[in-house]
């Protein structure tokens, strides 16, 4: 810890420089964890170094995604549960990435807080090294930045930032695609982190009692349900492109079936969804009894237990079943690739 570097006034206005340095002391452990091969910068750097090793990759393209973990962070302050909110943002960059084919490399995370607790910010940063540990990418860098006035004492924000690469001449190309072809789910955990401003709404998560055991979700809180992270994909999909070929991958965020699945298909084609096939959670039978959502608004804004969906064609689609399933993934078909005039169809 850098004893040197205190002030008086700045504490005085809200900021513990000396609680920075504690929190990163506190997180270097978990970081750890992260480091690869590439990682060449240790933390408290001004910049994070990662050497590219290129082998086999002929032309290497990189490939970079952004996110937050958005008013699921609501859950967690209400829950006073902090250790999780990380994996979802990672989950959220790298399954973005991993929809192009291209393999996590590293990491940086973003925390803006009104009181840095150091044990706070080391459980937060856990999470994102858990994230890390689960898709392959180091942890290089990141910041946190303490922001009295701004944020409340008790509340944070997160975000986050991934980059990876892939061959160029294997990006996930999807003018291969074509009437037949399957589309295949990946089970979601949960809710992910999408839709929170709708079911925070729905439960009225503030003046609701959210750790109480409902029977509709197994004995479990509504809360501690919510909390669950959002799933990371990366080594079954990278498992996936090495012995198959894939003609479309889709993350199901926010917006989800009719705004993510269309965007992995041509102008031309379509998905036609088995609304039947899908194989919905209990919190989202939940949450639509709970808020009298209809039923085209949910898959409108939910995962509905589809955390992402991968095309392939109808010869394939056995293999890749086998596959996912040896990674652990309970795959299963949803859907084909049709030629109506609408982009999606769940019927």
């Amino acid at each position: 810890m850098n004893e040197i570097s205190k002030s008086d006034s700045y504490a005085a206005a809200g900021v513990d420089i000396t609680a920075g340095y504690r929190a990163v002391e506190l997180m270097k452990k978990h970081i750890a964890r992260t480091m690869t091969s590439g990682v060449c910068s240790d933390v408290g750097g001004f910049g994070g170094l990662f050497e590219l090793d290129l082998t086999g990759i002929a032309k290497p393209v990189l490939v970079s995604g952004t996110d937050g973990v958005g008013t699921k962070l609501k859950i967690a302050f209400l829950m006073d549960r902090h250790d999780s909110v990380g994996i979802d943002c990672v989950a959220m960059c790298v399954n973005d990435i991993i929809c192009c084919g291209a393999k996590p490399l590293f990491f940086l995370d973003y925390i803006a807080c009104g009181k840095n607790i150091p044990e706070k910010i080391a459980d937060i940063v856990g999470g994102v090294c858990e994230g890390c540990v689960q898709s392959g990418a180091a942890l290089i860098g990141g910041e946190t930045a303490e922001m009295p006035g701004f944020y409340p004492a008790d509340e944070y924000d997160l975000a986050g930032y991934c980059t990876g690469v892939v061959d160029k001449d294997k990006i996930i190309d999807n003018r291969t695609m074509k009437k037949g072809d399957v589309i295949i789910a990946l089970p979601s955990s949960g809710v992910h982190s999408n839709g929170f401003s709708l079911v925070r709404k729905v439960f009225d998560v503030e003046n609701s009692d959210i750790k109480k055991p409902i029977d509709a979700l197994c004995g479990k809180s509504v809360g501690e349900t919510l909390l669950t992270p959002t799933k990371i994909y990366v080594k079954a999909v990278l498992g996936l492109l090495e012995k198959i070929k894939v003609k479309g991958i889709s993350h199901i965020t926010g917006g989800g079936f009719y705004e993510n699945i269309p965007r992995s298909i041509p102008d031309g084609l379509s998905a036609e969804i088995e609304k039947k096939a899908v194989r919905v959670l209990p919190i989202f039978d939940l949450i639509a009894a709970e808020g009298k959502i209809s039923e085209r608004d949910m898959f409108n804004t939910f995962n509905m237990g589809v955390g992402m969906s991968i095309t392939t064609s109808a010869e394939d689609a056995d293999k890749a079943l086998s596959l996912l399933e040896s990674y652990g993934e309970e795959a299963y078909i949803i859907g084909e690739i049709g030629t109506s005039s609408d982009k999606i169809s769940i019927k």
